[in-house]
């Protein structure tokens, strides 16, 4: 009874913490996907504002995607520092 208890215990601790790793490792790989997103349309922002192309639609449509991106830069900024803590 108690090796059956045991080895429940030990296989639930693992089981946990693969999770654990697997939820990490995602949070990271989304982390940098959406800095990347974030850099590039300030990027395409800032280069068509130069251009003739540039016009308020485009502007509205683009500030539509910076914006909920800045917010999850702040969050993920927050969430490290609060990591390191």
């Amino acid at each position: 009874m108690l090796s059956s208890i045991v080895s429940t215990v030990s296989s639930t601790m693992s089981t946990t913490s693969t999770v654990g790793m697997m939820s990490a490792i995602g949070v990271s790989e989304v982390s940098v996907i959406s800095v990347v997103a974030l850099i590039a349309l300030l990027s395409a922002s800032e280069i068509l504002s130069a251009s003739k192309l540039w016009n308020r639609q485009l502007s509205a449509s683009l500030n539509m995607a910076i914006i909920p991106l800045c917010l999850a830069f702040l969050a993920i900024v927050v969430y490290r520092v609060a990591e390191i803590l």
